[in-house]
């Protein structure tokens, strides 16, 4: 009985690991006879887990979506993931998700052996999500389902799009993956009408649907489709080439900023640190990041949006911008208004009579 219900937990693992399986598939991978394997389906299914089976060449299992949600079967590592996952959602990564976000890992960590927790609450204190004005869109949590799920599954996709200069249309893909760039979405897919590898943004992309037509996965130009995605961002037409010479070893400033740019080691401690940006603000923002000395290589808006920022932080750090008086001392004891502050090449207010 033991090794029966070891195997119906397995076998539910691999149907929730994958959205279509053949007959032949799930009993090679359960050492099993077709029959055995017919068995264990029954068994799920009177548990609550509603199995569709297929006839025929395409034939074979599926896990269907059902009345209700069933207990789902993940192992140690994929809790820890799953939590992390909650928490980054939790702080904003994925717009409207936020709040559930919350109760689930509410959930999910209250039952959770105590080894696990401990983790999750280590990776959890140790971590934060930091929102960048302006740094993208929102992205639906549904649409991204959605997508996900037709990676997953090799499911060709549909859906409208517009371009960057407002043209919309159809789009029919086969999904290979989804990246994040900061906090912008994108999937990498195969265009079936343009016969091409492209990268879609989601937040221009309305209403995928999956059409239920399979695929299989063709091999991708690049090393991985975060590569492949950098790539072709690096060749779109931006306002600003910016280039900037960091003291600082390559690893160190591609760890620091690494995803946004493209860095070379010119000596041991020195690297070239090149981007395509749309605003010079965020190559002064990630210049600073370094935590480095810089100079500025090109172009010459680039000096003089850095030399704007320091003569801005110049002036916060001056000692003689703002004179506040010491925390011990009391307005009697200066002889002034409480709410008086000597203003740089300002008199200071005369004391009243005595």
């Amino acid at each position: 009985m033991a090794d029966t219900s070891s195997r119906t937990l397995r076998l539910l693992s691999l149907l929730q690991s994958h959205r279509h399986w053949s007959g032949g598939e799930l009993a090679e991978r359960l050492g099993v006879s077709p029959r055995t394997l017919r068995r264990d389906v029954d068994r799920l299914r009177e548990l609550g887990y509603p199995v569709e089976a297929r006839r025929g060449v395409d034939g074979g299992y599926q896990l269907a979506a059902g009345a209700a949600l069933p207990p789902l079967v993940i192992d140690d590592e994929e809790a820890v993931a799953l939590a992390v996952g909650l928490h980054t959602a939790a702080q904003g990564a994925v717009e409207g998700i936020a709040e559930s976000s919350v109760r689930v890992l509410a959930k999910v960590v209250q039952v959770m052996p105590n080894r696990l927790r401990r983790r999750v609450e280590a990776l959890g204190a140790m971590t934060d999500a930091v929102e960048w004005s302006g740094a993208g869109a929102g992205v639906d949590p549904a649409a991204l389902t959605v997508l996900a799920l037709a990676c997953r599954d090799g499911e060709r996709l549909a859906f409208a799009y517009a371009t960057a200069d407002n043209r919309r249309g159809a789009r029919h893909v086969e999904p290979h993956r989804l990246v994040c760039v900061g906090r912008r979405w994108y999937l990498v897919a195969h265009d079936l009408d343009r016969h091409d590898w492209r990268v879609f943004r989601l937040d221009r992309m309305t209403e995928p649907r999956g059409t239920g037509g399979r695929f299989a996965p063709r091999e991708l130009p690049a090393a991985d489709a975060a590569a492949f995605v950098r790539a072709r961002l690096s060749g779109l037409p931006r306002p600003h080439e910016a280039e900037a010479l960091v003291e600082a070893p390559a690893d160190a400033v591609r760890r620091r900023i690494g995803r946004w740019s493209t860095v070379e080691a010119v000596e041991a401690e020195r690297s070239l640190v090149r981007m395509t940006v749309d605003s010079l603000e965020w190559a002064v923002m990630c210049l600073g990041s370094t935590g480095a000395e810089f100079r500025v290589v090109r172009p010459p808006a680039l000096h003089a949006a850095v030399a704007a920022w320091a003569t801005r932080f110049a002036r916060a750090t001056a000692p003689d911008t703002v004179t506040a008086p010491h925390p011990a001392t009391t307005a009697a004891d200066r002889g002034t208004a409480p709410d008086t502050v000597t203003a740089p090449g300002a008199a200071a207010p005369e004391s009243p009579p005595a």
